[in-house]
This record gives C-alpha cells, structure tokens and sequence, in this order.
C-alpha cells in the first residue's frame, strides 16, 4: 500500500494574527482533496532543531479560523544556520542545519510549508538550497517581504494602530498635550504611514525618512499659532534623526536579527518637550499590535494563502513563496525573498498623499 503523503507546517518569527487561518487553510485543503497526512512541527524551527512535532487531525485545525496567535507555537531565536549553544558556559553560533536535514528525514516529511516573515523565509531558502522541498507564505504585521503588495497580519495591525490613534486623539484635544504613539515595523515604516494617514497623524515619522528634530518642534509650534493646540506624531520604532542611529532597547545576541528596536517615541518626547515647552505624552503600542483576533481582511487573505501553498505543494513548485501580486496571487522565487526587506520609496503615493493634506515626515 502506498505510503500517504507527509506535509509538514510551520510557523517562525514573532505571533501574527493570521497564522492559524494559513494552517488552517494549507492542512484542510492537502487532508481533503490530496488525502495526506499532516505534521505540526512545534515553535517554528526549534521543532526541526529538537524535533519536536504532533501529527494534526482534521478536528485540530477546526475552529481555529478566528484565533490570534498560532497553535504550533513559534520562535525568533531559532535558526539551523546560526543556532545558539552552550559551550563551557558560553553562548556560540553553530550551524547545526544537517542536524535538521536528518531530523526532516526522520519525520518522514516530503515538503515543509514555512510561514513566517523575511528571516523565516530567508532561512526556507536555505533549507531549499539544501535539497529540502520547501513553500512560504509571508507572514508579518511589518508588510516588509519583498515579492509581495501585502502580507498577512498587516491589515489587523494598521486597524489596532488606528484605533490607538483615535483613542489619544481625544485626550490630546483636551489636554491640549503633544501625544506621540509608537508603533512596530523595525526597518520599515508601512504600519506608520497606513495608520498615520488614517489616523490623522499630524507627523508621521518613519525610517525610509529621516528627521530633523528642529523641523518637528516648527510644525508644532506653527500648529499652536494657528489654533491647533495639540499634535498627534505617530512614530515607527525604526524611526531615526538624520545622521543619527536608531534607539535599541535591548541586544539579543544569541536571536537572527540581535537588535530589538523600541524607545524612540520616549526620546522624541523629552527633545520636544525641552524644545516647544510644550507637556508631551508617548504611547508604545508594542505587542498590542501582534495580538488577538484576526480582521475579516486577513482571515481572507490568510485563506486564501494557504489554499495557494497546498497547490504548490500538490503541483511540486518548491522553492517558491506564495505572493500578491495586484488581485493575483502570484509564485516568487525564496531566493528573491531573501534578498531583503520591501521598504517604503521616496516617491511613494501615499507619502505624496499624505504631504498633501498637510502631514509632516519631519524632513
């Protein structure tokens, strides 16, 4: 009798609403219409590194559609090519890949379905140069992976910003304060810019543009002469002054990407103050950002994603990342993917747009 086909799923980097909805989507579709058995691989590539795993049933991946977070559980440590082990006591890097290729090989896995954002799929890429027959489905409230318009977990992230927004607009009107909200993206302003402009973010701070400091305290005091006694600034955690550097929070050197970015909104806001004189408040959205239920956009998007990989698995087109591509949903090439993050152009229309109504980048 003919072995089933085994497909594993896994999901890497940092939570994102979505990522049970693409499970969903990718298990439902192989389990009905190619008969194949799935295998859960637990907290992303630790699962590959320890092999840790659970075969998934039909009823494991029912009513899960609506649900944040991700039922495999994941990690942004864990990577075959750059693993941190202890050695005497301390922390060095190892490449510990062939241990994961034997493992897949133990698991009896014919592909792997990686969801995740640029790192996870960097690391997919990889793993396919090493014979592993791979998909991607890009995953990240940043909206940063190249290859494709949109990635699950943005429109849930943007609509939590907004919100944020609105909410601190009303205290700024009647405390006539500066409020200065901070949220995710690392090197890449998209969650910013989409919920500055539908916030009406008076400036709008994000790393593809630089500031001047200076240029922030002029449009506020220019507010204040004309009437307008608060400012609402939404700033992007990867937000820097020219010629200056980011603020890190903390170094977690033993993680793919050591840096973790947070803090400038707080910096901002004692500069600002000092300058204008004006009382100054920040809001760090933070995880709120990643957490809960899922849009009805995403959930769709999710869907539709994880549909799309089983097909590239059913069809064979290993190597390759589901993408958007306008209404479309388009195959893009891993190796493309890993060439670095999708950041926001200096002639970007929304930019322009929001430049029109009067909004500030502090440039």
């Amino acid at each position: 009798m003919k072995r089933k086909t085994r497909v594993g799923i896994l999901t890497g980097g940092g939570d994102c609403p979505g990522l049970n909805a693409v499970i969903r989507a990718v298990a439902k579709k192989l389990m009905i219409e190619n008969n194949t058995e799935i295998i859960g691989i637990k907290d992303g590539y630790e699962g590959l590194i320890r092999n840790y795993y659970k075969r998934l049933d039909y009823a494991d991946v029912s009513g899960i559609l609506t649900l944040g977070g991700t039922i495999l559980g994941t990690s942004n440590i864990a990577n075959p090519y750059r693993q941190a082990v202890k050695v005497k006591g301390k922390t060095v890097l190892r490449d510990v890949s062939k241990k994961v290729i034997q493992n897949i090989k133990r698991m009896k896995l014919d592909s792997i379905v990686c969801i995740g954002g640029d790192g996870t799929l960097t690391i997919a890429s990889s793993l396919c140069k090493d014979g592993i027959p791979v998909v991607g489905v890009p995953k990240t409230i940043d909206n940063d992976i190249r290859g494709t318009d949109v990635t699950f977990g943005f429109d849930t992230a943007v609509a939590i910003a907004t919100e944020g927004i609105d909410r601190v607009h009303t205290t700024a009107q009647s405390h006539h304060r500066v409020m200065i909200v901070e949220v995710m993206g690392r090197t890449a302003g998209w969650i910013a810019l989409h919920a500055g402009i539908a916030g009406g973010g008076d400036i709008i701070l994000i790393p593809e543009i630089p500031f001047e400091i200076d240029k922030i305290a002029s449009v506020i005091r220019q507010r204040h002469k004309r009437g307008s006694r608060f400012s609402i600034i939404v700033v992007a955690e990867g937000a820097k002054p020219k010629g200056g550097k980011v603020v890190i929070k903390r170094m977690v050197q033993e993680s793919t990407i050591a840096e973790r970015l947070g803090g400038i909104g707080m910096v901002l806001g004692r500069q600002l103050e000092e300058q204008t004189g004006l009382e100054t408040r920040t809001v760090i959205m933070g995880h709120l950002l990643r957490g809960g239920s899922p849009t009805s956009t995403d959930r769709i998007l999710a869907t539709r994603l994880g549909i799309s990989a089983a097909e590239f698995v059913i069809k064979k087109k290993f190597g390759m990342m589901v993408g958007v591509n306008g209404s479309s949903i388009s195959a893009v090439a891993l190796k493309e993917v890993a060439k670095g993050p999708k950041l926001i152009k200096a002639d970007n229309q929304l930019v322009n747009a929001a430049r029109c109504v009067g909004t500030s980048f502090g440039d």
